[in-house]
């Protein structure tokens, strides 16, 4: 199993944003879609339903990933799924 390692930003954004560490650690064990990013960083991109929402929203994970660990630089959740969704909606 790969290392998931939150920064002491990650985890501030995640606090501020209510995104729990479960869905964090789901969407990096099983992305629903992977793209590169600039400086060797990787963005990760899982659809969910969001219940303090009340709707679907877009986690975008982005971090620096090896071949044993996956370090998360930040994180934001949004609901324009269709600006972010390589393929439409």
């Amino acid at each position: 199993m790969k290392q998931i390692i939150l920064t002491n930003h990650a985890k501030f954004e995640a606090h501020r944003r209510n995104i729990p560490e479960e869905i964090i650690k789901s969407a990096i064990l099983e992305p629903q879609q992977k793209l590169p990013a600039k400086k060797g960083r990787v963005i990760i991109q899982n659809r969910y339903f969001d219940k303090t929402e009340n709707r679907e929203m877009l986690l975008r994970v982005i971090g620096l990933e090896t071949s044993d660990e996956f370090k998360v630089i930040t994180l934001y959740k949004t609901s324009k799924i269709k600006k972010y969704w390589i393929g439409g909606g």
